[in-house]
């Protein structure tokens, strides 16, 4: 899932492996990562895991949570992203796409066995995700297509309703990332889980629809 490096003054004080859903982060004892300073509130975020997918939350702290030197609520966390939280840093380092598809293709039996050891289970590679786009279907942006060129897109209008589009070695999912209403594909509302697209799907968010084009 990832692991968040933690740094004071250009510092690196401690890491954290993240490895389960829901890690808070705080001035409290109690918390995963606990950060003893007073520009730290005692409950200060959550980070909460979906499958391959970190978002952060602001647990309505004093002095805020930032990412990349901006305030938000709620965000998807990309690799390299810098939470700031106080006067410390906190850097999200996730596996990139190439590195995520070579983690993919590894089978349990494979491991444990030097590289090149005769009988070894070969490593199947799922099938690479394609070029993809998603296409507004109507509003006043209809006809307009966003092309998938980056690992994660955010869709939606930010306070209403933000969906993700993260691409995968084998295909694409789409993600709930903040608002009251969920997106839905297909009219089955998007839970905590992401949901895998296919060509056609169709989505809808916020009154939008769009669709999920493929090639």
């Amino acid at each position: 899932m990832g692991k968040l490096v933690v740094s004071l003054d250009n510092v690196v004080i401690k890491e954290f492996q993240i490895t389960k859903e829901r890690t808070t982060l705080g001035r409290r004892p109690y918390n995963d990562i606990v950060i003893d300073n007073l520009a730290v509130s005692g409950e200060h975020a959550v980070l909460t895991a979906a499958q391959s997918d970190v978002f952060i939350e602001d647990l309505n702290s004093t002095n805020g949570t930032y990412i990349n030197g901006k305030a938000v609520k709620k965000q998807l966390l990309s690799n390299n992203d810098v939470v700031e939280v106080g006067k410390y840093r906190i850097k999200f380092l996730a596996e990139d796409a190439e590195d995520y598809e070579k983690t993919m293709i590894l089978r349990p039996g494979a491991f444990g066995r030097a590289p090149g050891t005769i009988g070894a289970p070969p490593a199947a590679t799922p099938p690479a995700a394609g070029p993809a786009s998603i296409k507004v279907l109507n509003g006043g942006a209809a006809g307009r297509e966003v092309l998938l060129t980056k690992v994660v897109t955010t869709v939606g209008k930010p306070g209403v309703q933000v969906a993700s589009v993260t691409k995968r070695p084998g295909g694409y999912v789409l993600s709930h990332v903040e608002g009251s209403r969920r997106p839905s594909v297909n009219g089955q509302a998007v839970g905590e889980e992401s949901i895998s697209l296919k060509h056609g799907d169709i989505i809808d968010l916020a009154g939008t629809q769009m669709q999920f084009v493929q090639n």
